[in-house]
């Protein structure tokens, strides 16, 4: 995994790097989605879809600071957010109640 896939201009990209690159712009990537959905809803909203894409990044990141970089920094800083993130999904699913049509309801007519 520590193969050179491209290198130009200096810049070298493994695929442990590219793992740590794409991890990164989907943690950045949850900011734009509560931008839009705060936008949309002209309140502040925290989508699921943070959470997701909060998990998301610091697996892929987190991965990247164990196997590719071998660096306790980035290990430490990858950790917790991705801990807080699971237990906010974890706290959303074990309350999120289901909608439920009942019959007569504005749904039939």
């Amino acid at each position: 995994m520590n193969e050179v896939i491209l290198h130009i201009h200096g810049l070298t990209l493994t695929p442990w790097k590219l793992i740590g690159l794409v991890g990164t712009f989907l943690f950045t990537a949850r900011w734009f989605v509560q931008f839009y959905a705060t936008k949309k809803f002209k309140r502040v909203v925290m989508p699921m879809s943070f959470w997701y894409l909060s998990i998301a990044g610091s697996v892929m990141t987190l991965a990247y600071f164990i196997w590719g970089k071998n660096d306790s920094v980035g290990i430490i800083q990858n950790a917790f957010p991705m801990f807080v993130s699971a237990y906010n999904v974890f706290v959303h699913l074990r309350h999120h109640q289901p909608e439920v049509v009942s019959p007569g309801g504005s749904e039939e007519s």
